[in-house]
């Protein structure tokens, strides 16, 4: 990475970030986020269409086996309740509550890089949230644990709309969306195997507790991954744009900073 600073003379307005302090500022960069994870698919281009192949392919595995796996499962209410549980600590409240430990720490350690990774990791899971319930309002997929498990879309027409929609999976996509986010800032393979071992504990969970089908699952898991990495490589310091401008204090007065990101890995949406 290149650094150079210029000076200036005048005083420059200050740039608030994403903090408790600049709320506002949070929801902004939230709905900006959706907007362009939304309409990413428009913007896709012949590389970035190579995975679409291999995920849908799952996907229609997946359904086609759907029924059969959770019929499969029997149905055993002392088992399903112990790893929704589970899934609920581990693909909501662990998260969260990662986030925001990681977010005071960092804020009375004055570690910016810890604080960075919360704040970064809370916005995928609000970009995941919002995301997830537009698409079980739109898809309708009927709950596993209804009709026999015939995860029909839309099952009752309009009239039922919606009806306990299960695809894709809240908790899945909250997962992997927070832990792609806390392995591209901290890299160590232990710190990937404990997130994305999580993520995927979370994901099988969601399955065994009968509240998705694997279907739901593999959506959930895949969009989450793509929601975490869409906020990691747009706003993280390391990640982010391959030209950033941004004010410096120094001992000659206010300044002007210019960073040359030469090393921004391929963003999977764009």
């Amino acid at each position: 990475m290149l650094a150079g600073t210029l000076t200036a003379a005048a005083q420059l307005p200050d740039a608030p970030q994403c903090r408790l302090s600049h709320l506002p500022v949070c929801a902004r960069l939230v709905a900006q986020d959706e907007a362009g994870i939304v309409a990413s698919p428009l913007r896709a281009t012949a590389p970035n269409l190579l995975w679409i192949l291999p995920f849908g392919t799952a996907i229609g595995v997946a359904v086609h086996y759907d029924t059969q796996a959770i019929q499969d499962l029997g149905v055993h209410p002392n088992r399903e309740n112990d790893f929704d549980k589970f899934s609920t600590w581990g693909g909501l409240y662990l998260p969260f509550g990662a986030s925001a430990a990681g977010y005071f720490a960092g804020s009375v350690r004055h570690n910016d890089y810890l604080t960075e990774t919360a704040v970064l990791s809370a916005e995928a899971m609000a970009d995941a949230g919002i995301l997830d319930e537009g698409l079980k309002y739109a898809l309708d997929r009927e709950n596993p644990r209804l009709d026999n498990a015939r995860g029909g879309l839309w099952p009752d027409g309009p009239k039922g709309w919606p009806n306990s929609p299960s695809m894709p999976s809240e908790h899945a996509m909250n997962s992997w969306a927070f832990a792609h986010v806390v392995a591209g800032q901290y890299s160590g393979i232990a710190t990937k195997a404990v997130v994305y071992g999580l993520a995927t504990t979370v994901s099988v969970s969601r399955v065994v507790a009968r509240r998705h089908f694997p279907s739901d699952v593999v959506v959930g898991s895949t969009l989450g991954w793509l929601v975490g990495g869409y906020v990691l490589h747009h706003h993280s310091l390391e990640h982010g744009s391959l030209v950033n401008l941004s004010e410096v204090h120094t001992p000659l007065g206010n300044g002007l900073e210019l960073r040359l990101n030469l090393s921004r890995p391929r963003q999977a949406f764009r």
